[in-house]
């Protein structure tokens, strides 16, 4: 006769613990969503600007003779056709092929940066920037006299100034805007230049979640 058997030897051998399920790792932030609508914000930019600028100086040289002057709010404002050689202010006359080379160049290195590019209002200073760029550009491969000569077309005048065009307008913008984004510590990627400064400014708050 066999001897019952104890209890602990009925139940059968308990099944090791099963290993917790590794934690998923934390998803990262969706940047190439983000980075698309920054790179078609920038891209939007310039091509408004270069459209722009391209299509009134088709309205200007149509419409109206090398020399011609329109009032349209006198005395702040006059459309006034001329074909400009060298800069504002007619500098450089006779070196165009400089400012060919500078404009190409310009083009070239706001190209590069686009990789780092990670904010809206950078996006909107650097789109502005290629597009008066490549509209001045244009001009200066174009028109004539010659290739890599061309004058560039200006046409809105005001009171003690030089004569200038949309796409200088643009340019312009753009440095403003790149020189306020710079003030206020915001780089290219969308990053603050002064954190420090930014947690003070945040207040006592920010310190009493450390206590």
């Amino acid at each position: 006769m066999t001897d019952a058997p104890t209890p602990d030897a009925a139940r059968p051998a308990d099944a090791a613990p099963a290993a917790p399920a590794p934690a998923a790792p934390a998803a990262a932030a969706p940047r190439t969503p983000r980075r698309a609508l920054l790179l078609s914000l920038f891209a939007g930019f310039a091509v408004f600007a270069y459209a722009f600028d391209q299509l009134t100086k088709l309205w200007v040289t149509s419409t109206m003779t090398e020399g011609e002057r329109i009032p349209v709010l006198p005395p702040l404002l006059h459309w006034y056709y001329i074909r400009n050689s060298g800069a504002a202010f007619s500098i450089g006359e006779n070196v165009t092929w400089v400012f060919t080379i500078i404009m190409t160049a310009v083009s070239v290195a706001i190209l590069l940066q686009l990789r780092r590019l990670g904010s809206a209002w950078w996006a909107l200073a650097l789109g502005l920037l290629l597009g008066g760029a490549l509209g001045n550009l244009t001009d200066r491969l174009f028109r004539e006299p010659s290739f890599a000569m061309g004058h560039v077309v200006d046409f809105i005048q005001l009171p003690n100034f030089a004569i200038f065009n949309i796409a200088d307008s643009a340019v312009v913008s753009s440095v403003v805007i790149i020189c306020l984004l710079t003030l206020r510590g915001v780089s290219l990627d969308g990053s603050r230049l002064h954190p420090r400064k930014d947690q003070a400014d945040a207040g006592p708050a920010a310190t009493e979640n450390h206590v």
